[in-house]
């Protein structure tokens, strides 16, 4: 059965044409809302960068919307609350913090490579406390950043694998423990004023490395072995962690 017809040359059908023209209007309404909302996101994120610019790191949202000229209700859609908006703040420093590492993946000594990375990460987050804890955060799924966070944390293990195969680092530190290091640095040096940041970034980089056999009592003639015997034999003192009594003794001389 035809439920259409042909007349005057055109085609069509008028339920078809009755149907489009109700669906028309309303999909452009749509389509206007959703720009409506990309202009609302930016102003209240340029509002936002001005009131940072200003020296005013509160960013209270129903002040924000005041200043963008939006409601309330509409800053709270977008940003639930200041640290999504914050989130979305530093999504630009982010990016450069993933750039950083995926080259320093692609350097040609893979500990260089991260300790570079990790002095770019620490002055940043210096600069700037509010990136400091979206980093922190950004392991979090409910996090807006967790997806830059994952982004990281690839290029971070692929780092890495690549500093294990050279023997530099240990085997059991992956990309979530590096970003928890990096943020307790972050935390020391600000507690400290800004000083040590060098002597407080090396001592995680220093803990990074594999684990040693044992402490030196003395200066060695020969070098460390992991095996007793061998310590034994030259005459090295390797004291146990838990105590600082040899682990092992010197050969008794001859006589």
């Amino acid at each position: 059965m035809r439920l259409c017809t042909s007349v005057g040359g055109g085609s069509g059908c008028g339920l078809s044409a009755a149907y489009a023209g109700a669906v028309t209007p309303r999909a452009g309404q749509e389509t206007e809302q959703r720009a409506d909302a990309v202009r609302n996101r930016a102003r209240i994120l340029r509002i936002a960068r001005e009131q940072l610019a200003a020296g005013d790191r509160s960013l209270q949202l129903n002040a924000i919307a005041r200043l963008a000229g939006v409601g309330v209700g509409t800053v709270y859609r977008h940003f639930p609350n200041r640290h999504a908006l914050v989130e979305a703040l530093s999504e630009e420093r982010f990016r450069e913090l993933i750039a950083e590492a995926q080259a320093a993946v692609a350097a040609e000594d893979p500990l260089a490579g991260l300790r570079r990375l990790l002095r770019f990460a620490l002055d940043r987050m210096l600069d700037d406390p509010d990136f400091a804890a979206v980093l922190e955060s950004a392991g979090d799924v409910r996090s807006q950043a967790s997806g830059m966070g994952a982004e990281l944390d690839q290029a971070v293990t692929g780092l890495l694998d690549r500093a294990r195969l050279t023997g530099a680092i240990r085997n059991d530190v992956d990309a979530e423990d590096v970003r928890r290091l990096l943020c307790g640095v972050q935390h020391a040096v600000r507690s400290g004023g800004g000083a040590h940041r060098d002597l407080y970034l090396g001592v995680p980089l220093e803990s990074l490395r594999p684990p040693r056999c044992g402490t030196v009592g003395r200066l060695a003639t020969a070098p460390l072995s992991c095996s007793k015997a061998d310590n034994s034999a030259a005459g090295i003192r390797v004291f146990s962690r838990n105590t600082r009594r040899p682990a092992v003794s010197p050969p008794l001389a001859d006589t």
